[in-house]
């Protein structure tokens, strides 16, 4: 069964929306969309490393939950099956963006880019993750 889009983007929402990993880090979903989403988060002190700038870990969840929310839109789930960051610039304060687009959809294969930016809109760091997806299957109950 696949989503009806009319009701199931609010229910893929809702049920990223309850990610306690994702809650911890203090990340947010901005927007969502088939194939697409926004996240942020605000730069918090424990989002900060040694050097006081934000830890990669920090940033690799931010994108990574991007990836997630757009990569599973569709109501199919899907699982990462490679993911790889660079890393292009520091951040230290503000809030971090995370906006995920689909390069490419198949029946078990999905391919996603993540750009993270600054609230000046700099690019922080830039994420490609490939997922399974498991066409038998659906995310929200119809």
């Amino acid at each position: 069964m696949r989503i009806d889009y009319s009701s199931g983007m609010e229910q893929v929402k809702r049920l990223f929306a309850e990610d306690q990993f994702a809650k911890l880090a203090g990340i947010e979903i901005v927007e969502i969309q088939p194939g697409h989403a926004v996240c942020r988060m605000e730069i918090q002190p424990q989002h900060l490393n040694g050097l006081k700038t934000v830890h990669g870990g920090a940033i690799f969840t931010l994108a990574d939950f991007a990836f997630a929310v757009a990569s599973n839109s569709h109501g199919v789930p899907a699982m990462a099956i490679n993911a790889s960051i660079s890393f292009l610039k520091a951040a230290t304060a503000g809030v971090l963006r995370a906006e995920a687009k689909e390069v490419s959809l198949h029946a078990k294969l999905a391919t996603y880019t993540v750009d993270i930016t600054d609230a000046t809109g700099a690019r922080i760091a830039l994420f490609q993750g490939t997922v399974y997806r498991k066409s038998d299957k659906s995310l929200v109950k119809g």
